[in-house]
């Protein structure tokens, strides 16, 4: 890999997210039908530097706003949500560092990630009693280093990755994170993800099998839900952005076909309405549709300000109050993100249901991406914080 650039500031990481964002749009809808994993497209993104934006700027890096990350996100996910969902778990592993690497961790996992290195992530395991029931173990060695042993499912961003952070319990019954290499001895990426959506990012089976871990390597994660933290707040909220770039997405291949396709409805027609987007109850909808993308949108911002300013006063009060908005912000966009993408369909007539035309993407995106964490916990969270000012519990997902 050519080394990647270091991007300056916010303004420039907005700038090249959109023109990534254009180019990856051209072919989103084959690499879809194909199911082609986007190995050139992520080694452009690589190269971008936009990996690297949120690296403390001691480390050399530009620690963009949390408003800019959430933009990013939410402007490739408008492009491309498969695209945009393999790196949501490269910036969760990032911020793993920030919080809880030592000094020595941090210089070298930042250069890395300043070079174009990118994460992956083995987190979740499948058959066991809950989400949270980890039994991926990492087993002391007598000089102090690990054997990691387990099975990992939905592994997002695992296939492309240089390093998988491998979430696991060590012998104290702690969860800890394993930053281990790609290529590492009994090390084992199984591409057989097999969603209707989401389909290119190759969110499979990772196993391992007694694979060798130093003990600079492993980052004591249960160490960051001891006090206030923003852990799951920027998890959630990159997910939210993406949920709001999928609904942004569709709503503006919806306004394309209408514009470019559509026939107007014979019963219009006999109204005196020519063309398709004329047609009162057309309008009606698209402005519908528009206040959700807008309400999506905004709520965004405003979770993203919100994380931003508690990164700066870091208390349970300011905490509580991130995660809270970035809870109002993903249900919010995850609705819209399912309503948008099957409401194309209804707006946009017979002809978009054709599979050639690749316009179901959207709603199969949205309705995988959204099944990440149910919006009627979170739901549950803001009622209860609102009513009884109960502050949202420290596990990560919120």
């Amino acid at each position: 890999m050519s080394a990647a650039t270091v991007i300056a500031d916010d303004a420039e990481a907005l700038a090249v997210a959109a023109e990534l964002a254009a180019d990856f749009r051209k072919d989103a809808a084959e690499r879809d039908a194909q199911r082609r994993l986007p190995h050139a497209e992520l080694q452009r993104l690589s190269a971008s530097g936009l990996l690297g934006v949120t690296v403390p700027a001691a480390f050399g890096g530009a620690d963009v706003r949390t408003e800019t990350l959430a933009e990013i996100f939410r402007v490739l996910a408008s492009a491309d949500a498969s695209l945009a969902q393999i790196p949501q778990s490269h910036f969760v592993y990032v911020n793993v560092l920030r919080r809880q690497g030592t000094r020595e961790q941090q210089e070298f996992f930042f250069g890395e990630v300043l070079a174009g290195k990118r994460f992956g992530n083995a987190q979740s395991e499948a058959g066991t009693s809950h989400v949270q029931d980890i039994r991926t173990r990492l087993a002391r060695r007598p000089d102090g280093s690990y054997d990691l042993d387990g099975v990992k499912h939905y592994s997002t961003g695992a296939l492309f990755a240089d390093w998988i952070p491998v979430l696991a319990r060590a012998d104290d019954d702690n969860l800890h994170v394993a930053y281990v290499p790609r290529d590492a001895p009994g090390l084992t990426v199984v591409d057989d993800w097999d969603g209707m959506g989401q389909r290119t990012t190759a969110s499979g089976t990772v196993r391992l099998e007694s694979v060798p871990v130093p003990a600079d390597r492993v980052v004591p994660h249960h160490l960051t839900f001891q006090g206030p933290q923003l852990h799951g707040a920027v998890a959630q909220l990159l997910h939210a952005a993406i949920d709001a770039g999928i609904a942004a997405g569709a709503l503006a291949e919806a306004v394309e076909f209408v514009r470019t396709k559509s026939r107007p409805w014979f019963e219009s027609v006999g109204e005196g309405h020519s063309t398709a987007a004329d047609d009162p109850l057309l309008v009606q909808r698209f402005g519908e549709l528009a206040i959700r993308v807008r309400a999506a949108d905004a709520l965004l911002v405003a979770a993203a300000r919100s994380v931003h300013a508690a990164r700066a006063d870091l208390t349970d009060d300011s905490a509580a109050e991130a995660s809270i908005a970035v809870a109002a912000a993903k249900v919010t966009a995850a609705e819209a993100a399912v309503e948008v993408g099957s409401a194309l369909f209804e707006v946009a007539g017979t002809r978009s249901a054709l599979d050639s035309l690749g316009l179901h993407r959207h709603w199969r995106d949205a309705r995988t991406h959204t099944l990440h964490d149910p919006a009627r916990w979170k739901v549950q969270h803001i009622g209860r914080y609102v009513l009884r000012g109960v502050r949202p519990p420290r596990h990560g997902l919120l």
